[in-house]
């Protein structure tokens, strides 16, 4: 893995690592060609640094024992922010560093996997920042994000497209998928669009009127 990445201009994401499983080096390779700014969360640290990947930012609570200044100077220029608000996750912690730097947008890595809880916490997360910051999360099987009322894009033929609640969701309707959506709610635990998919080459349309709607587009 490159030691260093393609410093771009303001408008593109930053770069999350989070602590969950692994992606393949290929993702976080292209991933970091196109991120001028990576954000490490202190549990990642140890795993990032074997990857020979520069650094920017390393943010945490740092628990006892944990000294942040030790990487400063092995990854210097490092800029160190302590977050030790137990109110939040560290990614969240992360994603309002970045609101708070202007960032319009990030995309994360390693925060799905190993801990069911922790996967759980920071997809469902997201929403809260929907009207602050644009947050894609990646895995070697997937790409989620939260969707805006009205939703379009290009995709072809069979893309499987799988249509996730957060909460309720309320007036759904879709164009171009093999299950159609036609003013619908979709409820978490009750009700999901898991597994759907794309019926042409072409455009889908997702609208929804109320709720937190994530789309995950996914691949074995």
């Amino acid at each position: 893995m490159s030691s260093h990445h393609i410093v771009r201009d303001d408008q593109e994401p930053a770069l999350i690592i989070a602590n969950g499983a692994a992606c393949s080096q290929e993702l976080l390779g292209q991933l970091l060609e196109w991120s001028p700014f990576v954000v490490v969360l202190d549990s990642a640290i140890e795993r990032v640094l074997e990857l020979e990947i520069k650094v920017d930012v390393l943010l945490g609570d740092f628990d006892s024992g944990f000294d942040a200044n030790y990487y400063k100077e092995i990854q210097y220029p490092l800029e160190i922010i302590h977050t030790p608000n137990q109110d939040k996750t560290d990614l969240e912690k992360a994603f309002d560093f970045l609101i708070e730097r202007n960032f319009p947008a990030v995309n994360v890595v390693w925060a799905t996997g190993k801990r069911a809880d922790h996967t759980i916490t920071n997809i469902t997360s997201i929403a809260k920042f929907r009207n602050q910051l644009k947050i894609v999360l990646f895995d070697d099987h997937s790409k989620i994000h939260l969707l805006p009322q009205k939703f379009q894009k290009w995709y072809t033929k069979n893309t499987v497209i799988s249509l996730i609640p957060i909460g309720a969701v309320h007036g759904i309707h879709s164009v171009n998928l093999f299950y159609p959506l036609q003013n619908d709610s979709l409820t978490i635990g009750y009700r999901t669009g898991s597994s759907n998919h794309v019926t042409e080459d072409g455009l889908i349309t997702i609208e929804h009127s109320k709720g937190d709607l994530l789309l995950m587009e996914c691949w074995d």
